[in-house]
């Protein structure tokens, strides 16, 4: 008690220190409690799925470590799940991958149907979350060579092509069954390691194969689609097929969503300073928030500059409904649940600390021209107390503050992950 009396304390001097400078905390709050964050499943099983977890990954993916304790089938998963939710304040989503429907046998991935997800459904409306959904296009026979969607045997092609289609289907069925739209993702990892003789042909090869793809129309309400970039990966160091510039064109032209992953661009190109350009031509976009060190390692997330400015960008421009966040990373050198609170806490104190920026002052000084000012606000919101009100948020959660999940998390790694065979 006397713990909650502190957290209470501190946040009413921070809600006067906000008032100060006509931010209003609760306001904030209130805000922040509408925005859903689409936590990725794979962080629990490394990729594994469970459609072949023999296999290994493959498409230029990768997950380093041998923690123990990782996820080995879909009751585990949805334990771990379970566990780690109690740790995030807020009402968010689940983003699953195709391989990791349940079914009696091999299930072709071009022959994937809802009922091979029905408990990921079930288990979703228990939570009272929304569902988004990725095709698989990796880790796969008819992949091994680099390409799916734009691969240039028209049979491997058709494969892809019906299980992308198999994919939105489902997405269809997860929108309508849970009153929440699903988001489902296209990334294939098409591409060539060296420089290539002819760049064009995969690229209309993706093009048809996209435009079949989204041939089945289906209510937005229930499924929105997107399409993935990238700049280079394993194995597609030289050319991608799915450039930047081939998804922005083609999204533009289908009106479906953009996506942004934080990991697949140039270092030295920011994802926080595309939103606005892209949301100029588009109605919404989906964020894949990851961690590149050097390249697309996908660690975890954390609290740095470019994430707390991505979350600036959607509260500025009140981006809140256009922009779809999502999580994509995955680290198995350390606990997964850990991974998951860790990067999923990050994203949502960025959008905190964004939320709590006297937005208007800002802008006036930039209009006026007095860039000393918007400069010398900006550096000294830093040190402004946001992690009062987020420790007050979660305490109104009823999750734990600051670190106190740790032990939680460590005493079920104990009891529950290193049982794991």
């Amino acid at each position: 008690m006397k713990r909650i009396g502190q957290i209470e304390k501190a946040y009413e001097i921070a809600r006067e220190r906000y008032q100060e400078i006509g931010v209003d905390t609760d306001e904030a709050m209130k805000r922040l409690a509408k925005i859903p964050v689409s936590i990725h499943c794979w962080q629990g099983d490394d990729v594994g799925g469970f459609e072949n977890p023999d296999v290994g990954l493959s498409g230029g993916i990768q997950a380093t470590g041998n923690y123990p304790g990782k996820a080995k089938n879909a009751g585990q998963l949805r334990d771990d799940l379970n566990k780690m939710l109690t740790y995030i304040p807020g009402k968010h989503r689940l983003s699953l991958h195709a391989i990791y429907l349940e079914a009696n046998g091999n299930i072709p991935r071009n022959e994937i149907r809802p009922e091979h997800f029905k408990n990921w459904v079930a288990w979703a409306k228990e939570q009272k979350m929304g569902l988004d959904f990725n095709p698989t296009c990796f880790s796969h026979p008819l992949a091994d060579d680099g390409f799916t969607l734009s691969h240039k045997n028209p049979d491997i092609r058709r494969f892809w092509v019906d299980h992308v289609k198999c994919t939105r289907e489902i997405g269809a069925y997860f929108g309508k069954e849970l009153g929440s739209p699903c988001v489902n993702n296209i990334w294939i990892p098409d591409g060539y390691k060296d420089i290539p003789a002819d760049r064009y042909a995969p690229r209309e090869r993706l093009l048809e194969a996209l435009d079949d793809v989204l041939s089945v129309p289906y209510e937005k309400q229930y499924l929105l689609d997107a399409v993935e970039s990238k700049l280079f990966g394993i194995g597609s160091e030289s050319y991608v097929v799915g450039s930047h510039e081939f998804y922005m064109m083609y999204a533009m032209k289908k009106n479906i969503l953009l996506t942004l992953d934080t990991g697949h661009f140039h270092p030295t190109e920011t994802v926080s300073n595309k939103l606005s350009s892209a949301l100029l031509f588009l109605d919404e976009v989906l964020l894949h928030v990851s961690r590149p060190v050097r390249w697309d390692s996908d660690h975890v997330v954390i609290l740095e500059n470019e994430l707390i400015e991505i979350a600036s960008e959607i509260v500025r421009n009140q981006f809140e409904n256009r922009v779809h966040i999502g999580l994509d990373f995955f680290d198995a050198s350390i606990n997964r649940l850990a991974a998951w609170i860790i990067g999923t806490r990050n994203m949502l104190k960025a959008l905190m600390y964004a939320l709590l920026e006297p937005v208007e002052s800002m802008k006036e000084y930039e209009n006026a021209g007095d860039f000393t000012a918007r400069l010398a606000m900006a550096e000294e919101l830093k040190t402004m107390p946001w992690h009062a009100v987020w420790d007050y948020y979660c305490e109104k959660n009823n999750v734990p503050v600051g670190y106190d999940w740790l032990r939680d998390v460590k005493e079920y790694e104990k009891t529950v992950l290193l049982q794991r065979s």
